[in-house]
């Protein structure tokens, strides 16, 4: 009869510990992706930030829907007027700003790139890495020249000029980073991640 009460107490453990675990993956990468606001690399007129790099490595290291998680808690600090989002700004009205959608982007950025990478642990093709991270870099730019084109009235080409081209060589650089990185970090995320006991 005691093992029986017992048991389930271990039960419970476990399932904490794990969701602790998941709390604290999320938290880091939040914080990584408000840190990438404040860490600008001058190669040229427009400095490389490195916010989408942490968006996409939050998708490949936690999976689609702790990436999602983690982009989230970020964007919610934002919200509460935390100074997380470009220039060292918050609040809600940056969504009505120009560069509103690409904070709606980095949240399919990271739902794209853990999606396509799959899960943590597996040993994952390179190629499909590769993929996970160019789709994720790319497809914050669909909501992103969108609502800039809108909210600035431009048209689709200055919209490109303005919201595309200077940040092509960045997204490259951080490409490669990314690809390089990530699969050690997705097997070490997978050893405190990984639902089997």
């Amino acid at each position: 009869m005691r093992e029986k009460i017992k048991k389930p107490e271990k039960e419970n453990s476990i399932v904490s510990s794990k969701a602790l675990i998941k709390i604290s993956f999320t938290a880091l990468f939040a914080a990584l992706t408000a840190a990438g606001t404040f860490i600008a690399i001058p190669i040229g007129p427009v400095p490389i930030v490195l916010q989408n790099f942490f968006v996409v490595l939050s998708g490949l290291v936690l999976g689609p829907f702790l990436g999602i998680a983690a982009v989230g808690l970020y964007i919610l600090a934002g919200i509460l007027n935390f100074p997380v989002f470009a220039g060292g700004s918050g609040g809600i009205a940056r969504f009505a700003g120009p560069t509103g959608g690409f904070l709606v982007g980095y949240v399919l950025a990271a739902f794209t790139a853990g999606s396509i990478a799959g899960k943590s642990g597996a040993r994952t093709p390179l190629p499909r890495i590769i993929a996970a991270v160019i789709t994720g870099l790319l497809v914050v730019y669909v909501p992103g020249l969108i609502w800039l084109k809108i909210s600035a009235a431009l048209s689709w080409v200055k919209t490109f000029l303005a919201g595309f081209v200077p940040f092509v060589i960045g997204d490259v650089l951080k490409g490669i980073a990314a690809v390089l990185i990530a699969p050690r970090l997705r097997r070490i995320a997978a050893g405190f991640l990984s639902e089997e006991k």
